[in-house]
């Protein structure tokens, strides 16, 4: 087996189909000296579904898409929380918070409460998941309401590679870096992958690129969505603790320890973030500014210490795409911003597909 792409979702494709035929050999090859895409430049939460997003995606989605998706979601995170161990990700159970500045969706959210816990109890068996919180203690500004889903939390997203990488590693899985892979040509006997470094041969091969699928792949409904992010040096006394979204999810913010990590904006310029071009886009990181300034840390002097940019996939609904291409090539892209949460079952799943 061959896997294009190292982040969550190809080394946990990797790491299953190796477990599942231990006589197998494994390789992965990655374009980056590290994951291109999203895995190694995200912002770390833990999350399965904001109220407001939720409410959003039942509009424009079949509602059994909807919960099969959140599902899924709920599942990859305890199959990395089980696979890795919540230490080696540094997880912490903080609880996701939805920060609202428009009063009547806050309202729809309270009305449409008891639906979310309800069936959130019937597709993940947890009680209790949504709960309107007050907000006036953690100092928002000009902010209508706050609601709390208790079940998320967040990690370090880079511990949580490294970790991947070594389990890949005593796995027996071999991982090549700065391998830029430009064509896949499945001959049903064996499969052709071509790259700047020279051709590879393998029986399958599993595409985990994620918005990068387009690239290699024939396959609609998945396309690239920048992600443009900022990181706080130390505040004093910074009272933020937990992942917040902030407009149906566009932005979203959480401490780490005692910094602040902000990212998002995507919804100001959608055209322009399609794109896999790692560029910061200056517009959008000025609006992060502004609202750090206004919204998150009024009346807080802080000073901001790195700015970057990650690539994620997505579609017209969020369930990833796990499906074959051709006889002996599967994808396994699309996951809509939530790859931390969905990528260990995506992978699993990829895994038992191609076998």
């Amino acid at each position: 087996l061959v896997v294009i792409g190292s982040g969550i979702t190809g080394l946990s494709t990797a790491i299953s189909f190796k477990q599942r035929n231990k006589k197998a050999n494994v390789l992965v090859l990655e374009r980056g000296i590290v994951p291109s895409g999203a895995s190694s430049k995200n912002a770390g939460f833990a999350c399965f579904g904001s109220a407001s997003e939720l409410l959003d995606d039942l509009k424009k989605t079949p509602e059994q898409v909807v919960w099969e998706t959140v599902k899924m979601r709920w599942d990859g995170l305890n199959m990395l929380r089980k696979r890795l161990g919540d230490k080696s990700i540094d997880y912490k159970p903080y609880g996701g918070y939805e920060l609202f500045d428009d009063a009547q969706v806050h309202h729809q959210c309270i009305e449409s409460q008891q639906y979310l816990n309800k069936t959130m109890h019937e597709c993940l068996g947890i009680k209790k998941c949504y709960k309107d919180v007050p907000f006036k203690k953690i100092g928002f500004k000009n902010m209508k309401g706050l609601f709390l889903n208790e079940f998320e939390g967040q990690l370090d997203s880079g511990l949580m590679m490294q970790n991947l990488v070594q389990m890949a590693q005593k796995n027996e899985i071999i991982i090549l870096n700065n391998i830029h892979v430009t064509a896949i040509n499945d001959l049903k006997s064996k499969v052709e992958i071509v790259s700047e470094s020279g051709v590879f041969k393998a029986k399958k091969v599993v595409v985990a690129t994620n918005g990068f699928a387009t690239e290699l792949l024939k396959i609609k409904d998945v396309k690239p969505a920048r992600a443009q992010v900022l990181i706080t040096k130390p505040i004093k006394n910074l009272k933020l603790k937990g992942s917040f979204h902030y407009q149906q999810g566009y932005y979203y913010f959480r401490n780490i320890n005692n910094r602040v990590l902000f990212g998002g904006g995507r919804n100001l310029d959608f055209k322009g973030e399609t794109t896999t071009a790692l560029t910061l886009n200056k517009t959008i990181q000025k609006k992060l500014d502004v609202l750090l300034r206004e919204l998150i840390l009024p009346n807080t002097p802080f000073e901001v210490e790195h700015r970057w940019a990650g690539i994620m996939g997505v579609g017209g609904e969020k369930k990833p795409i796990i499906r074959k291409v051709s006889e002996n090539v599967l994808a396994a892209v699309r996951m809509g911003g939530m790859g931390i949460a969905i990528g260990s079952l995506v992978g699993e799943t990829a895994a038992k597909e191609i076998e």
